[in-house]
């Protein structure tokens, strides 16, 4: 009995969720955080600092709770398309659910990444004396982990209200993927009313979060002021600090889709380098999966993986799969837990790559800052850690982003030539 030479065509491949298209003032950002920082040194301990503080905190904090009214309905708007587009990818055909498997797999490594790796190299490198201060967090005590049948409990909120008000995100996220699962099920036409219904909802919710990020500059640009004047020049040090660590979890999931590469689809190293450098080149100028999306096609076909192959997987890859996702997220909410002296236990750290898992599946194609603010809430309300502070890191994600993006294009062809050669092993 010989095998189809391929299966993929039985239904197409689902392409990335088409949300409304924003453009933010990444740049502006970035140098509201500076201007900020550095009017707040210079004006720390000034009676001008002291008259101005009371407006302008209250400028950064409104602009702050901007961002957090939306995290909620749409982490659930973009969990259930997410969602959706896997249930449609995993019935079409062995080749896609082998990808799935690999995008599991990978997923689950990319969280242990940073939940074993950064305390260790927090370790080694610890944060800046003053990035407590930079902050105006205070140490918080440690949590009381509970009994694991208490935690077991605790994973289904009998009442959804209340844990919205309360943001318990586990039992919120949880019941989102269920949700999410059910609508896959369901006759088509309900289906399609339901999937339209959450795509109107992320963007009314995009809409909203673009208008409050297009004010960012003016946002930052307040909450940094108190933070310059708090923390002085040690600001900056800390942000070149947390910048590194962030981008080096990016790294290590950059070297395992080498790693991957080699064991998995037995292409040597030094051939995947060559092989995938032209698209690495296009995601660092572009910052966008989507973008190099034709850089990968090309980069396939010169590492010998099949059109018939790249052709249905890359596209897969780019909808539903970001490899750096739970490690970088992990960092960012490991990160603010050590600036705020939360001790996090073994069980708080695999919630936290709990809801990274599931909420990466729901990082559709956004710009970084939205993905940065949706994909990092909802883990750290998760974990006990607080979410102030993203609203300072949002502004130089474009950096970190740079990492992100280099090592989501290097895993997705990785994987393609590794699917490639498990379904010629069947």
């Amino acid at each position: 009995m010989t095998r189809e030479t391929h299966d993929t065509a039985d239904l197409p491949a689902p392409q990335p969720v088409e949300l409304v298209s924003i453009r933010l003032p990444v740049w502006w950002t970035f140098g509201g955080l500076i201007a900020g920082l550095t009017l707040g040194l210079l004006l720390s301990g000034s009676d001008i600092l002291e008259i101005a503080a009371k407006p302008i905190n209250l400028v950064g904090t409104l602009w702050l709770r901007g961002l957090q009214m939306t995290i909620i309905p749409l982490v659930a708007a973009l969990l259930i398309l997410g969602i959706s587009q896997m249930a449609q990818a995993a019935r079409a055909g062995a080749t896609a659910r082998t990808f799935l498997v690999l995008v599991f797999a990978v997923l689950v490594f990319s969280g242990l990444v940073s939940a074993l790796l950064l305390p260790v190299l927090l370790g080694i490198f610890p944060i800046p004396e003053a990035a407590a201060s930079m902050l105006a967090l205070q140490p918080v005590a440690a949590q009381q982990v509970p009994e694991i049948w208490a935690f077991a409990e605790s994973l289904i909120a009998p009442n959804l209200v209340a844990a919205a008000a309360e943001t318990a995100m586990l039992p919120l996220t949880i019941f989102f993927a269920l949700f999410a699962v059910a609508i896959a099920r369901l006759p088509d036409a309900q289906r399609a009313t339901l999937i339209g219904f959450f795509h109107a909802l992320a963007n009314a919710m995009l809409t909203i979060i673009g208008w409050v990020l297009w004010l960012a500059p003016i946002g930052v640009f307040a909450l940094a002021v108190g933070v310059g004047a708090r923390s002085g020049g040690g600001a900056f040090a800390t942000l070149a600090h947390y910048i590194l660590v962030v981008s080096a979890m990016g790294g290590c999931v950059l070297a395992a889709a080498y790693a991957l590469a080699a064991l998995g689809a037995q292409i040597s190293p030094l051939r995947f380098a060559k092989g995938i450098l032209p698209s690495q080149a296009v995601a660092v100028s572009t910052q966008s999966s989507l973008a190099s999306l034709p850089a990968m096609l090309a980069s396939a076909k010169r590492l010998g993986i099949p059109d018939a192959t790249a052709d249905f997987v890359l596209p897969l890859a780019v909808a539903i799969f970001r490899a750096t996702s739970p490690a970088m997220n992990m960092a960012v909410a490991i990160y603010v837990a050590n600036l705020a002296g939360i001790d996090l236990t073994f069980s708080v750290l695999m919630i936290g790559i709990a809801v990274a898992f599931i909420i990466s599946v729901g990082s559709v194609s956004l710009p970084g800052s939205i993905s940065f603010v949706v994909s990092i809430g909802p883990i750290a309300l998760a974990m006990g850690v607080p979410v102030e502070p993203l609203a300072l890191l949002v502004a130089v994600e474009m950096l970190p982003d740079i990492m992100r993006t280099l090592a989501n294009v290097t895993m997705n062809v990785s994987v393609t030539a590794t699917v490639d050669r498990l379904r010629n092993k069947t």
